[in-house]
């Protein structure tokens, strides 16, 4: 099955703390279909310390959000569902509420 959601693309939260906010996929992880989205759902992690990081302590870091939880953003800045399309030879992610090509 094609991504809907790749990495570096521009996604709006629809559920959880976040919900609402924007921000940019940083990794997707297709098997869990999970995206971490940078700055957003962030937690903390207690970590004890080590040789890369002899202080430890309480680390802030993004969490993994369900694929089902997010949008992309259109270039009008509404979020949008995905589509797929066969333009030539070539199959394309399309923003359903304007047609336009999605970059990727």
């Amino acid at each position: 099955m094609a991504a809907k959601i790749r990495k570096g693309d521009r996604v709006v939260v629809l559920a959880g703390k976040d919900k609402g906010r924007e921000g940019t996929v940083a990794r997707v992880f297709p098997k869990d279909q999970r995206v971490i989205v940078e700055g957003l759902n962030m937690v903390h992690r207690h970590t004890r310390p080590t040789q890369f990081d002899p202080q430890g302590g309480i680390k802030n870091k993004e969490a993994p959000i369900h694929v089902s939880n997010v949008a992309i953003v259109d270039s009008k800045g509404k979020r949008t569902r995905v589509g797929f399309r066969v333009e030539g030879d070539k199959k394309v992610r399309f923003a359903k509420t304007t047609g336009e090509v999605i970059n990727g």
